[in-house]
């Protein structure tokens, strides 16, 4: 019997020895990943509408996460309809390449003419990568606004009110 227990607390000081090692195996494999909220992508989508409003402007606006996922869109009765489209795709591009897309645009320009058969690709000014703790986390893809600049001033005021809060906190 003295044996058995002597066994049995060997055992389980080798395992509890082993345990915390364990724990560390992941150190370097595992990354910490921040997310936008539907409410986040809300406050953004939101805030651009309040800066286009207050610009006379009334563009189609879409929230979207890191993946290009939508999370949040709105359009107004006065925005175009094919705008609908083209800031989810600006909004997309710009969180999947994790640039804004007005980078695309100038390089496409610049004579880069290949980038323009990707898949799923919308190289157009108007989206901008929304950035959490050096992380991009979404993106705002702005389109029917006055101009392509307009498109990325209210993408830019979405997103940098969101920063704002974020960093308030």
């Amino acid at each position: 019997m003295k044996t058995k227990l002597t066994l049995l607390s060997l055992i389980t000081v080798g395992v509890l020895s082993i345990a915390p090692a364990d724990q560390h195996t992941d150190k370097g494999h595992v990354a910490v990943k921040h997310s936008l909220t539907l409410e986040g992508a809300k406050q953004v989508g939101e805030a651009a509408a309040k800066y286009a409003k207050g610009n006379g402007a009334g563009p189609s606006i879409a929230i979207v996460d890191d993946g290009g996922n939508l999370l949040y869109f709105t359009r107004p009765e006065t925005s175009f309809a094919a705008g609908a489209n083209v800031s989810i795709g600006k909004a997309r591009t710009s969180a999947i390449f994790k640039k804004p897309t007005s980078f695309f645009e100038d390089t496409i320009n610049q004579g880069r003419f290949t980038m323009t058969a990707l898949p799923d690709f919308t190289p157009l000014q108007g989206g901008v990568p929304i950035m959490h703790d050096g992380q991009v986390i979404g993106a705002v893809g702005v389109s029917g606004a006055k101009s392509a600049q307009q498109d990325e001033e209210v993408a830019k005021a979405g997103a940098a009110v969101f920063e704002t809060k974020v960093a308030a906190k």
